[in-house]
């Protein structure tokens, strides 16, 4: 339902804890940490950007 939303052209704020899902039906991820945002681009720069990962997404 989100996908038919969006390409509606409607913009979409997600919270999501789940990163999976998060990279599946995003075209923009922010992820925050310690009350500020310490990442922003796509999922694509995400998957590349090992040390935000390691830091704020990798138990």
């Amino acid at each position: 339902m989100l996908d038919e939303i969006a390409r509606r052209g409607t913009a979409i704020l997600l919270v999501e804890q789940k990163l999976t899902i998060a990279l599946i039906i995003s075209r923009r991820l922010y992820v925050m940490g310690h009350g500020r945002i310490v990442f922003e681009g796509t999922p694509a720069e995400l998957a590349a950007n090992g040390a935000i990962r390691k830091e704020w997404l990798e138990v």
